[in-house]
């Protein structure tokens, strides 16, 4: 979720939709990620060690977990994202997580939240690699949809009634698939868990 109008969304500008492939659209919600929400304290508990948190927006976990005591470090390829952690106190860089980030070896926790498993539309890469980051011993603590629901890839793209952003590749993961997704990377669910009607995974290589 990049450009000109994820940005509009995360100064509040508002009206910014997410559209998939069939044409269904509904709001961005960012407002969801500009300030922690129900379910995200039980997932910072578990942060531990240095935590890396991947597709990190606009910084709420990052931000949450520097004002712990805890180093962390968050990765967006948002700029403006990057900045706004920044601003409230995080630390931020602008990377894709398939290219080189820093610290790979070191981190014991590697967050996904929010859905970010969807990154790049391929979640048995993008777990291969951020299992590839973690320290020995370290885990990834990933946010899925719940039992019951379908684990799909799909295309997005932002829009707005004039401005229309460039399709992107996302997918969503059941918590129902987490063990044989896991499995297929080399790691194993150690622990699964629901707070706030959001479920969330642990897993470890």
């Amino acid at each position: 979720m990049i450009g000109d109008l994820y940005e509009r969304a995360l100064e509040g500008r508002g009206g910014v939709e997410v559209e998939d492939g069939a044409g269904r659209r509904r709001p961005l919600p960012v407002e969801e990620w500009l300030a922690l929400r129900p379910g995200d304290s039980a997932l910072l508990d578990r942060c531990g060690g240095p935590t890396l948190d991947v597709g990190s927006g606009p910084g709420r976990l990052t931000v949450a977990l520097t004002e712990r005591g805890r180093l962390a470090l968050g990765i967006d390829v948002a700029p403006y994202a990057v900045a706004l952690t920044v601003a409230a106190g995080g630390p931020a860089l602008r990377r894709d997580v398939f290219d080189a980030v820093p610290g790979a070896g070191i981190w014991t926790t590697v967050l996904l939240a929010d859905g970010n498993i969807g990154i790049g539309g391929d979640p048995a890469a993008l777990l291969r690699r951020v299992l590839g980051l973690l320290a020995p011993g370290g885990r990834v603590l990933a946010e899925v949809t719940g039992p019951g629901t379908r684990s799909y890839a799909e295309r997005l793209r932002l829009r707005t009634g004039q401005a229309v952003g460039e399709w992107f590749p996302w997918a969503r993961v059941s918590a129902d698939d987490m063990a044989g997704l896991a499995a297929r990377c080399g790691a194993a669910v150690t622990e699964i868990w629901e707070e706030a009607d959001r479920w969330f995974v642990a897993l470890s290589p």
